[in-house]
């Protein structure tokens, strides 16, 4: 991505540019609470922008998951880490 691009990108979301790279490139986490914003910005719903739906006529997330994502999303950070720890355990143990 152009760096004018990102630099409008993290203007939208009211971040600083640096912070912004640093997404990108993945050496930080984009906190969960932001993923509403993120899907408001680009215009797509938060399961799609995670990945969870797609356009080709899949299901998507239960409405009960989808409920838990978006109590996640408003936990504050530290809880946020906490649950995506736990998620992140979770499904390494399953790919054993």
């Amino acid at each position: 991505m152009t760096a004018t691009r990102s630099s409008a990108l993290a203007d939208q979301l009211g971040i600083p540019q640096q912070t912004y790279a640093n997404y990108e490139v993945a050496r930080a986490r984009i906190p969960a609470s932001m993923l509403p914003q993120l899907a408001r910005t680009f215009g797509v719903g938060v399961d799609e922008l995670l990945g969870l739906r797609n356009g080709s006529g899949k299901r998507g997330p239960t409405p009960k998951f989808q409920k838990q994502l978006e109590r996640i999303a408003q936990l504050p950070r530290a809880q946020q880490r906490l649950v995506m720890q736990m998620l992140d355990g979770v499904l390494a143990q399953s790919n054993r």
